[in-house]
């Protein structure tokens, strides 16, 4: 079917853009074009990793304050994997590698992708790639990371893999790129271990 993008309103330009589009798409049922308007967040895509250490069969989570779980009854603090918006011209690997860096001092091997997806497509462009990454975590302790400049301020937690599915399914991870990581990790991890581990 066919959809054309008939005219674009910028309303918003903050950290993210809103945009206000009047669009036509075709119909299941035929006939003429369906007609109607749309607001748009121009997020752009992102990059998300969860490292993971076959040796010692551990992960590492992320813990930091967000905005939109300000009303959630567990509060705004949410458990995640690390993640990046990505910019104009970089792989999303990069910015995995990068962002593993910055908010958690971890340095990565060889990154598996997991899974690619929009995560609100109803009201947003952002499309995320979600990584498994091989690291070493033997001497990872948990702590404070993140730029100060970009006002992060993010708790490392080093825990076992098993304790993290644990958490998965106590729901205290609710957000998508780590429900994501940790069930593929749960259905991957055997295999990760052959690829990865030293003994």
């Amino acid at each position: 079917m066919k959809w054309d993008i008939l005219k674009v309103e910028d309303l918003y330009q903050g950290f993210f853009k809103l945009c206000r589009l009047r669009l036509s798409h075709g119909r299941f049922a035929g006939g003429e074009p369906l007609v109607v308007e749309r607001e748009l967040i121009r997020r752009g895509p992102a990059a998300a990793v969860l490292p993971y250490d076959p040796d010692t069969d551990r992960v590492l989570l992320v813990e930091q304050f967000r905005v939109g779980a300000i009303e959630s009854p567990h509060g705004p603090w949410l458990m995640e994997t690390i993640a990046g918006l990505i910019e104009p011209g970089e792989r999303a690997e990069d910015v995995a590698r990068r962002e593993a860096l910055e908010e958690a001092d971890c340095s990565l091997g060889e990154l598996v992708l997991a899974h690619e997806y929009f995560s609100t497509p109803g009201s947003s462009d952002e499309r995320i790639s979600v990584y498994v990454g091989q690291a070493d975590l033997s001497a990872a302790r948990s702590g404070i990371h993140g730029l100060v400049d970009e006002g992060e301020e993010i708790r490392t937690h080093v825990l076992p893999a098993d304790e993290a599915f644990d958490w998965l399914d106590r729901q205290q991870v609710d957000t998508a790129f780590p429900i994501i990581a940790l069930q593929w990790l749960r259905l991957n991890r055997e295999m990760l271990q052959e690829r990865w581990g030293s003994g």
